[in-house]
């Protein structure tokens, strides 16, 4: 058949363009042959790789050199230890050991178990494997073709999986397999075989919270690690892959399924013979838990705050602090920690559950005035979560009237008024938008004393000697004792606790404390020592800061003031017998509409010169089915009292070098007379004289600010 013409043209015009691409192409080749060469790009490439390789490389062994290899055994072998104030041991951390045992306390039935299945090459290599590297390649580069950002499996060595659960987190990538490569090769260079097998086998994880050999054999089947039969060993082995899937306990069928296969490799392995492994594989798998953990976490939330400060303060990171077996020295009173315990444990302490079961939650802090240390510290009712939410740290709620003390009644000493000075007690409203506070209960005496105002807890004086003195010195005033205002706090609202955030139990025993040590406040903390386990100082609390807050005058004057609380006013029922006690209570008002007469928060705080305690309590939620009412039988004050009884127990109960203030005030109207009164009382108007000379500067630095304010 002949071609058309048409098609004859067709096939020129392609065989035209064929020619042309062939040339175009072979002049490319020509011209990128010629600047490959011109260039030498072979070269630079072969630099490229080499220099990628040498820093990835000299990366790599910093991390293994700077790993604390070194440490691994004695980490391994030991938990992170707390020790308290007087360096008693107090407990120990959660953390990823089991009770550690010799290689020679591990039934040989163990390793033969394990090495049949992990690492079977374990004496013939150093830290790991090349066939293991290469199916790790094979699989980078089968899992990046999928787009999957991890590698599975890996034939990881004996090594590297003690590496791995010792120094690196479980994420697969390609950059932890490199660091645990390089880090396995420095742990063979530091320790031998048999030491490397005892540390993986005390750090292998068996499910159900059971770290190690040791804990696993008493888990699974009530008996030591030295009295393993194969087929246990072999469970144990088979376990080692995933403990989830193969749960004796949870998967019975697939764990006998797997614990045959041990028992074959080990044939393979020339560990059994075939003879005794069809015996071993007819065995039942019958678990027994003889397993009994340690409650070593005696001192829930006290510890949870060690971790935190550890964390934010030191720069440590949590899997750190639970695994490198630390000893953390600290300001744990166990004595004081016990009792609060004890009296939070207690349910009749606190009021009864809402109708639809809510608790009411609390949360005390105890605190060594001088120090700032923590010495006692319980974050909330019910069933502790570990590093659960800590009301005693990291709560924020209005501090009600234990903020008066603060922002009103020691700002005003400072400026040139006396515990007794006479303050206004009349319903007033103030600036334009008639702020008008009310006494508790809508009474008022027209003029009251200071201290009188203070341990009765009146709203309206404090408010109108706020007023005189100025709300930028109460604002500046609750600066300086670190409580977090705001600039919207800086009305006269914060007289009776009005705060955007709010404070915590810590804050608030913080900021007593400067009443309690002549007017300096401390830094607190949880924390005085830390050595890893070498016994190595890694972090050292620098010596007490202490920052001055007020005079020591007027910390001796709100002292006496504050001791009325206890002894006439709204704290007499929370007064533990035999003591005297100063200090503050506090309630705000429960926000919902309609309801004026319960609360949302209740405060109290109290100390003597060796311990501050702040107590709070309340509902998580508020709402109109949750809020609190005053049935004494189960106040907040009964719980202080009963607390604070319990840690004062505790303390040398040193005595107070000042009177209560009615007191006072009462001895020197009775014998305001003669200068027998003068003599008698002349250390007390020796402090009225130095204080009175204090008035000309304070009213002076009030008055600069006002001009200032104008501006």
């Amino acid at each position: 058949m002949r071609r058309s013409p048409e098609d004859e043209e067709q096939s020129t015009v392609g065989q035209r363009f064929k020619t042309w691409l062939k040339r175009l192409w072979h002049q490319f080749r020509q011209s990128f042959k010629a600047f490959w060469h011109r260039y030498q790009l072979t070269r630079w490439i072969i630099v490229i790789i080499l220099g990628v390789f040498l820093i990835a490389s000299t990366y790599l062994t910093f991390v293994a050199k700077t790993a604390d290899v070194k440490n691994l055994e004695n980490r391994l072998q030991r938990p992170t230890m707390i020790y308290d104030r007087k360096n008693q041991s107090a407990g120990s951390l959660y953390s990823q050991k089991g009770t550690y045992v010799k290689l020679d306390q591990i039934s040989d039935n163990v390793p033969a178990a394990v090495l049949s299945t992990e690492d079977r090459n374990f004496y013939h290599e150093h830290g790991f494997s090349v066939k293991g590297l290469g199916r790790a390649g094979f699989l980078l580069l089968k899992n990046k073709l999928l787009h999957r950002d991890y590698i599975s499996g890996g034939g990881s060595t004996l090594t590297q999986q003690l590496v791995k659960n010792a120094f690196l987190t479980q994420q697969q990538t390609f950059s932890r397999k490199a660091k645990e490569i390089f880090i396995a090769v420095e742990v063979e260079n530091q320790y031998s075989k048999k030491q490397i097998l005892t540390m993986y086998l005390n750090n292998a994880y068996f499910g159900h919270g059971v770290w190690g050999v040791q804990d696993a054999a008493r888990r699974y089947f009530d008996c030591d690690a030295s009295e393993l039969t194969v087929p246990q060993a072999a469970t144990l082995a088979g376990m080692l892959t995933s403990p989830g899937i193969y749960d004796p306990i949870v998967h019975p069928d697939l764990t006998k399924q797997r614990r045959n296969l041990v028992i074959q490799l080990m044939v393979e392995n020339h560990k059994i013979s075939q003879a005794s492994a069809n015996t071993y594989k007819k065995a039942p798998l019958h678990v027994v838990n003889g397993y009994v953990p340690s409650d070593t976490y005696r001192y829930p939330y006290f510890f949870d705050a060690v971790i935190a400060e550890a964390e934010s303060r030191y720069h440590l990171s949590e899997k750190e602090i639970m695994n490198n077996g630390y000893k953390i020295y600290t300001t744990l009173d166990q004595d004081q920690q016990r009792s609060m315990q004890q009296t939070y444990a207690d349910d009749d302490n606190f009021p009864v559950d809402s109708a639809d079961g809510t608790r009411v939650q609390s949360a005390s802090v105890a605190m060594d005035p001088k120090t700032g240390g923590v010495t006692a510290i319980v974050g909330g009712r019910g069933k502790h979560v570990f590093r659960g939410f800590n009301r005693g740290t990291q709560m924020r709620r209005q501090p009600g009237s234990t903020i008066k003390p603060l922002v009103v009644y020691a700002p005003a000493l400072e400026h040139g008024y006396f515990y007794d000075s006479t303050l206004q007690d009349k319903k007033q409203s103030y600036g334009s938008n008639n702020y008008t506070p009310k006494n508790y209960d809508d009474t008022y005496s027209g003029s009251v004393p200071m201290y009188k105002a203070l341990y009765e807890s009146l709203n309206a004086p404090a408010v109108w000697l706020l007023n005189k003195i100025g709300v930028n010195t109460g604002y500046r005033m609750a600066q300086k004792f670190d409580l977090p205002v705001e600039k919207g706090d800086r009305n006269l609202a914060l007289a009776l606790g009005g705060m955007t955030k709010g404070v915590s139990p810590e804050q608030i025993a913080r900021a007593y404390s400067a009443f309690d040590n002549s007017g300096n406040m401390p830094e607190s903390h949880f924390i005085t020592k830390i050595e890893d386990a070498s016994g190595k100082t890694i972090v050292k609390a620098q010596k007490t800061k202490t920052k001055r807050v007020v005079s020591a005058n007027t910390a001796k004057n709100m002292t006496s003031m504050l001791i009325g609380v206890y002894d006439h006013g709204t704290g007499q029922t929370a007064k533990p017998a035999g003591y005297t006690v100063a200090g503050k209570t506090g309630t705000t008002n429960s926000g919902v509409k309609w309801d004026d007469q319960n609360d949302r928060d209740k405060w109290i705080v109290g100390y003597t010169p060796d311990v501050v305690v702040a107590t709070w309590e309340g509902y998580d939620d508020t709402n109109a089915n949750h809020t609190l009412n005053d049935i004494s039988a189960h106040s907040i004050n009964s719980l202080f009292k009963a607390e604070m009884t319990g840690i004062l127990n505790n303390t040398p109960n040193t005595k107070f070098n000042v009177e209560d203030a009615q007191e006072r005030a009462q001895a020197n109207t009775g014998n305001d007379k003669g200068w027998g009164s003068f003599l008698k009382d002349g250390s007390n108007l020796i402090n009225r004289f130095g204080q009175t000379i204090n008035n000309f500067g304070g009213r002076a630095e009030q008055w600069w600010n006002n001009v200032k304010s104008l501006f």
